[in-house]
């Protein structure tokens, strides 16, 4: 008798997976669908092409886009550091990279306002040095963003370092290459999918932010609303067809740039060689 190669349990699991699936993500996005579709395409055009709404796109979009490249960047130094160099009190900075984790996005947001509002410690250095205001402006938003991502990439770059083999720098070193050529040719490759996982992760959660921006953006409509904002507020007027227009909107757009960015992290392990 041929013998079954699903692992016992699978049933049960499948199961599972399906309902919660359904219950959690596909019957909320489908209540969301059936709402805007009571739009004509005429109001969906009228809606998405309103000069505020297209503002707010630009902001959110925008201010995640930078703000991801920003914790590439940054997460990537603060990893490579964390895993190759010893020094005093590494555990407990470790630690903190954590922290945007568990401390709500609410207090975050405060504190961050108060920190680089005009009259506060860093804002008001950063202005009277420079003249740039970083609180009430998109500037703000890009921060707060920052410090909601940066701990995504740091935490998937980690793991990969710390399995890269040493030897294959040694390897390139005995061979004449110099350290610049060693990090191009060896250790980018390796490292490179990971640090674009970071980035979309980072970006998605950029996208949706909502409690640790709001304190801080200003809220001007044209300059600094973000999209969750502006979708707060039309629920508040009773426009549910408008806030689900819009929100429909963003959720295409995002799953559009994430399914992007996941071809090229496919494109990046197949070029190589770890596909």
């Amino acid at each position: 008798m041929s013998q079954s190669n699903i692992m016992p349990g699978f049933r049960p699991a499948i199961g599972f997976t399906l309902f919660y699936l359904a219950l959690i993500v596909l019957i909320p996005l489908s209540a969301m669908l059936l709402k805007t579709f009571q739009l004509s395409l005429d109001e969906y055009w009228a809606i998405l092409t309103n000069p505020r709404v297209l503002a707010s796109f630009r902001v959110s979009f925008g201010s995640a886009l930078i703000a991801a490249a920003f914790s590439g960047i940054f997460g990537f130094i603060i990893a490579w550091t964390l895993v190759r160099y010893p020094f005093p009190g590494k555990k407990v900075f470790d630690a903190l990279i954590d922290l945007p984790f568990a401390l709500p996005t609410a207090v975050a947001g405060i504190v961050l306002a108060a920190i680089y509002e005009p009259k506060g410690w860093i804002g008001k250095l950063v202005m009277e040095a420079f003249g740039i205001q970083i609180a009430y402006k998109p500037l703000g938003i890009v921060f707060a963003l920052i410090f909601i991502g940066l701990p995504f990439v740091v935490r998937t770059i980690e793991p990969v370092l710390q399995e890269f083999d040493k030897a294959m720098e040694e390897a390139a070193a005995s061979l004449g290459a110099t350290r610049l050529q060693t990090f191009v040719k060896v250790i980018l490759p390796n490292i490179l999918p990971a640090a674009i996982t970071g980035f979309a992760l980072a970006f998605a959660r950029g996208v949706g932010e909502y409690g640790s921006v709001i304190f801080i953006a200003g809220n001007m409509p044209y300059v600094s609303e973000i999209v969750p904002l502006l979708i707060i507020t039309k629920l508040e007027q009773y426009d549910y067809a408008g806030a689900t227009a819009i929100g429909l909107t963003m959720l295409l757009l995002s799953f559009l740039l994430l399914l992007s960015v996941n071809g090229l992290q496919w494109w990046v392990r197949r070029r190589s060689g770890q596909l």
